[in-house]
């Protein structure tokens, strides 16, 4: 039996998302991941901290199967459905990385020169994870929740806002990759 090693095409892929959000806005659900780590962090206890946490954890049940969900497709996709971790790069961009530092671009999904502890170790390193991190987390809360829920949930439900989150999604991802990476990476 021969695995599939390529992206879904979009007659199939576009078909289940929507089956999947029938179904979620069947039973009167919301879909996003930010929803998720909320009740992971209420689990925690962080609602000793902040009342934005207290809630009750019990409601939100099928979401930790949801994250349990991705967790395990995350597991299947990268150790069954994967051919390499190689990425084919336009010369070009393959070039302009390798300028920036990134010696081996297009060998792995995950640079070693971001993703590795070595790097994580080193002051830039961990500050870059740790202002990402809450550039993220105060985004999605300002936001009303993240790329996905906004996305995915809110753009197929006509939802002015998430409209407008979406676009400014888009807007801080361009502003990102051709502005700040190159910034950061080049320092």
């Amino acid at each position: 039996m021969e695995l599939i090693t390529q992206a879904w095409p979009w007659y199939v892929s576009g078909p289940g998302i929507a089956l999947v959000l029938f179904l979620i806005f069947y039973f009167g659900k919301n879909f996003g991941v930010s929803t998720n780590l909320e009740t992971f962090c209420t689990l925690g206890g962080a609602g000793k901290l902040s009342d934005y946490f207290k809630t009750n954890w019990k409601d939100r049940v099928w979401s930790l199967l949801f994250v349990l969900g991705i967790a395990i497709g995350g597991f299947i996709s990268y150790q069954f459905l994967m051919p390499s971790e190689t990425i084919q790069l336009q010369p070009e961009i393959v070039n302009e990385l390798n300028q920036m530092g990134f010696k081996d671009a297009g060998s792995s999904y995950l640079p070693s020169e971001i993703f590795s502890m070595e790097r994580l170790l080193t002051l830039k390193g961990f500050l870059i994870l740790l202002v990402s991190g809450m550039l993220v987390g105060f985004g999605a809360r300002y936001a009303g929740g993240c790329t996905s829920g906004h996305t995915i949930t809110g753009i197929s439900s006509f939802q002015l806002p998430s409209i407008v989150a979406t676009i400014g999604f888009f807007i801080g991802g361009l502003i990102m990759v051709w502005f700040l990476i190159p910034l950061i990476y080049s320092v």
